[in-house]
């Protein structure tokens, strides 16, 4: 019986090995950037892109008179890059833009406490010249993006949530800057009925937007993400729809006079 105790014990612990290779493996092939995304992740003659620190900079080649930038946490496990085509949007349109990577992808506690908010604090500290920031993030980076803001409310211009069921450990409904939630209908994580349930935690003035057809996955340029359901509509559109509302956002923002850039 010993001997077959030992031999039971044994296949569990391989097909316990074997189940954790497989969905290691899947998880680094679903969260690993496509080749769209690597390819907005370089520079061109247009945008300059900076990779370090644990942030991606990208910064329009041109003088801008935009003092106004987006600060965007990249999601649990989620290759950064996979945000690059946002972000290079962004800085095409005369925006400086910063993708910040969570901490050992946000594996081990990588996306709690502080350190993952200096890190974001630095990228901001490092580029003095933008005055006001949109602070935004997808999915888990949604939730550190909340935490973001209510830590400095005064340094956040406003709040750009996607894809997300978060705030949902922090409260943000008496925060005053606009924010923005948008939400798919396919999510498969955040899914719409997880993301109803804390709607009380944002601010009664959030602009809510629902992109029909929309899933988890696509709102960056990486794999199908486990758990996620098949979108209606292709990635690219429903990537512009999110590019559109992120422009929207940051011409709002950058028209305010405090916002705006001081003549050397």
């Amino acid at each position: 019986m010993a001997g077959l105790a030992r031999r039971i014990k044994r296949i569990w612990v391989t097909l316990g090995l074997i189940a954790t290779v497989v969905f290691t493996t899947w998880c680094l092939v679903a969260y690993y950037a496509n080749a769209e995304g690597r390819r907005a992740a370089r520079g061109d003659a247009r945008v300059a892109v900076d990779h370090r620190e644990g942030r991606w900079v990208f910064m329009p080649r041109q003088p801008s008179p935009h003092a106004t930038g987006l600060l965007f946490y990249a999601g649990a496990l989620v290759d950064p890059r996979a945000y690059a085509r946002l972000a290079h949007r962004t800085a095409e349109a005369g925006y400086p833009a910063v993708i910040v990577e969570l901490p050992r992808r946000g594996a081990f506690g990588g996306a709690e406490g502080s350190p993952v908010l200096a890190r974001g604090q630095a990228a901001m500290a490092a580029l003095p010249g933008v005055r006001c920031w949109i602070v935004g993030g997808h999915s888990r980076g949604g939730e550190v993006a909340s935490r973001h803001a209510l830590a400095d409310p005064l340094g956040t211009a406003a709040l750009l949530l996607v894809a997300t069921s978060h705030p949902r450990d922090v409260d943000l409904s008496m925060l005053t800057m606009p924010a923005v939630k948008v939400v798919g209908d396919r999510d498969g994580l955040a899914t719409p009925d997880r993301v109803a349930r804390n709607r009380h935690m944002l601010p009664a003035h959030t602009r809510w937007v629902d992109i029909p057809g929309a899933n988890h996955s696509q709102f960056g340029d990486y794999g199908f993400q486990p758990g996620d359901r098949i979108a209606r509509i292709p990635r690219d559109a429903q990537q512009q729809r999110l590019a559109g509302e992120v422009n929207g956002l940051l011409k709002a923002v950058a028209a305010r006079t405090a916002c705006q850039s001081v003549a050397p």
